[in-house]
């Protein structure tokens, strides 16, 4: 598995939300980008089967600030059971979630303002592809701004922008250190043994899925991503 040098790229946003998944009913956004969602903004620039990020570095250069809002979401989801039936034919109704039957304001505790700068490699899972072609790929869609899709900050309404940085990283306003306490890393798929399981891969091989947590504490603004491998279940 060849591996590649780390890429940064600057991200920013008027809100963001990166909900902490203890808080049940309100959303309420941890302090810092997470591991998961800076891979999901590397994703949605530049993925590929054969790439898979990984998250070292995350540059916070904003003092994180707190706002409140009131959102609209829907009560319930759509049923798993439901959505085999209807994959088989044998739903005896439509698969559907009316939303203005089902709409419900939440309070939320988000982000606003927020700039951050995500230093990653990615690991090649195919090595029989040169590194550097990926590497120029991506620095040339960074570039460009182009995407597969918009990334987000935490949820899908929260767009943001980014930039590939060239050169030194800029300085963070937010100063000495901070414990940041318990914090999800990602999510860590490996396949299932039981008959229990929570997703299927491409191959229709069932998977489990693991969240992972660690303690980040940023220093100067810095904080240092450990491997997915030395996260806590």
């Amino acid at each position: 598995m060849e591996r590649q040098s780390p890429i940064a790229l600057q991200v920013w946003g008027e809100f963001a939300c990166f909900t902490r998944p203890e808080m049940k009913v309100e959303r309420v956004s941890y302090d810092v980008i997470t591991p998961s969602a800076a891979r999901g903004i590397l994703e949605a620039v530049y993925w590929k089967p054969a790439v898979r990020w990984v998250v070292e570095r995350l540059h916070v250069l904003r003092q994180p600030r707190f706002t409140n809002l009131r959102r609209n979401e829907v009560a319930s989801k759509a049923s798993a059971a439901n959505a085999k039936k209807a994959m088989k034919g044998t739903l005896a109704g439509p698969l559907q979630l009316v939303v203005e039957e089902d709409r419900q304001q939440r309070a939320a505790t988000i982000l606003r303002d927020v700039a951050y700068v995500i230093e990653a490699r990615f690991e090649l899972l195919d090595d029989s592809e040169p590194v550097a072609k990926h590497y120029n790929m991506f620095k040339r869609r960074a570039e460009r701004g182009q995407c597969f899709h918009r990334p987000y900050l935490g949820t899908r309404e929260f767009a943001c922008d980014f930039d590939w940085v060239e050169g030194p990283i800029p300085a963070s306003e937010w100063r000495s250190e901070h414990d940041l306490g318990y914090m999800l890393h990602d999510i860590q798929y490996a396949p299932a043994t039981g008959k229990a399981y929570d997703l299927l891969d491409a191959a229709g091989r069932p998977l489990l899925a693991t969240p992972r947590f660690f303690r980040p504490v940023a220093r100067d603004g810095v904080i240092d991503v450990p491997p997915i491998e030395e996260a806590l279940p």
